[in-house]
């Protein structure tokens, strides 16, 4: 038996990377996933991976209120109410202060911060009493990587978040936590470095800075997500784990 056996989860950002590896994780632990994203294609190979029945995929934009709603009107004519919340869907780019433009900070806040708010908002009314809500953040947070400034803003903003939920739902049992990842190998972190070359380059020097001693996989940061939507992390609260190598533990 899993330990979500009988669960509904709902993960945003689910079609590859963090997001995709904690669907598949989540259903193999028994829970009936639903994954949204931005990209029609992806989202189908991501329901073949994770099992057709196992899963419901909705395309939507976390920043778009209507879309949000599309997401949660699957949801809810499943009648079985959200167990496990996962907000994932996230985007960054290396941009220094100097080269910040409007479009830049409104386009990393609309999905980082107002798409992690809404998608958490407009879950309340389906989210059963002891859900588990995970905010996926990231080291960056609380960091001063030159050239991830927006980024950085909108993962600690995140942070704030889950202290502030945690005790606004306290009261109905449910459960609020951040995993913050760092270094791991996903096609949106390849992106955010450029060309195949320059991401190539750029990882292997991460990689030597790491005291694990080389990058993360998707799988690992999902084994985290797992643990604390399950009843095994149901003394953790407010809390923010660091899935980094290291990194910034050491």
């Amino acid at each position: 038996m899993g330990q979500l056996d009988g669960k509904t989860s709902v993960i945003t950002g689910g079609s590859s990377g963090i997001g995709l590896a904690t669907a598949v994780r989540l259903a193999d632990e028994g829970a009936y996933v639903f994954v949204t994203g931005r990209r029609a294609a992806e989202l189908e190979a991501a329901v073949a991976t994770i099992g057709a029945d196992r899963a419901t995929a909705v395309v939507g934009d976390v920043s778009r209120p209507e879309d949000l709603d599309r997401l949660y009107d699957a949801v809810r004519a499943r009648g079985r109410g959200v167990d496990v919340l996962v907000a994932n869907a996230g985007i960054g780019g290396f941009v220094t202060l100097e080269r910040t433009s409007e479009e830049h900070f409104d386009q990393t806040f609309a999905v980082n911060v107002r798409g992690t708010l809404f998608t958490v908002q407009k879950a309340l009314p389906l989210l059963n009493d002891g859900a588990s809500i995970v905010l996926v953040g990231s080291t960056a947070g609380d960091r001063g990587v030159e050239g991830f400034g927006a980024y950085a803003a909108s993962k600690a903003a995140v942070r704030s978040f889950a202290r502030t939920w945690s005790t606004e739902l306290k009261g109905r049992g449910i459960r609020v936590n951040v995993v913050s990842p760092a270094w791991i190998e996903t096609p949106g972190g390849t992106a955010a470095f450029g060309d195949e070359a320059t991401a190539r380059a750029v990882k292997e020097t991460v990689a030597a800075t790491v005291p694990k001693g080389r990058m993360g996989q998707p799988e690992e940061a999902a084994a985290v997500v797992a643990f604390l939507a399950s009843e095994q992390s149901s003394y953790v609260v407010g809390s923010n784990l660091a899935v980094d190598g290291g990194t910034n533990q050491i």
